[in-house]
C-alpha cells in the first residue's frame, strides 16, 4: 500500500512540474565562473561582455542569468552569446532544484 501512495506523488509532482507556466525572469548574461556579473578578477576581454563570452570559451563556463541575487543556469546555451554581458528579460519555465530555467525566449530588455 506505501508504494501505490508513493506511485500516486510521484506521478503528481511530475505532472505539476509539466503543467508549469512559463515564467519571466529579468537580469544581466554573465557565465557561471562570474555568476555574480563581476569580471573584475578575470579580465578576458576588455568589457564584461567579452569576459563572459571568454570565460564560457576558454574555461568551459555556462551562460546563466543574474538577477542581483541568484544565478540561474540556462537551457540555451547558444542565443546568451549575443546578450552577454547585457540586461534581459529571460521566458521560460524554472526548475527550482537545479536552478535552471528552460528557456523560451531571450530579449534585450525593454524590448
Amino acid at each position: 500500500m506505501k508504494h501505490l501512495g508513493l506511485a500516486a506523488f510521484v506521478l503528481a509532482a511530475a505532472t505539476l512540474q509539466r503543467g508549469q507556466a512559463p515564467q519571466t525572469f529579468i537580469g544581466t548574461i554573465t557565465d557561471s565562473g562570474c555568476a555574480n556579473g563581476n569580471h573584475s578578477h578575470m579580465q578576458m576581454g576588455a568589457n564584461d561582455g567579452e569576459c563572459t563570452v571568454g570565460c564560457v570559451d576558454a574555461h568551459g563556463a555556462s551562460y546563466v542569468l543574474y538577477d542581483g541575487t541568484t544565478a540561474y543556469t540556462l537551457s540555451d546555451q547558444r542565443t546568451p552569446e549575443k546578450f552577454a554581458g547585457k540586461k534581459v528579460t529571460v521566458t521560460g519555465t524554472l526548475d527550482a532544484k537545479t536552478k535552471t530555467i528552460k528557456v523560451d525566449s531571450i530579449r534585450p530588455q525593454g524590448s
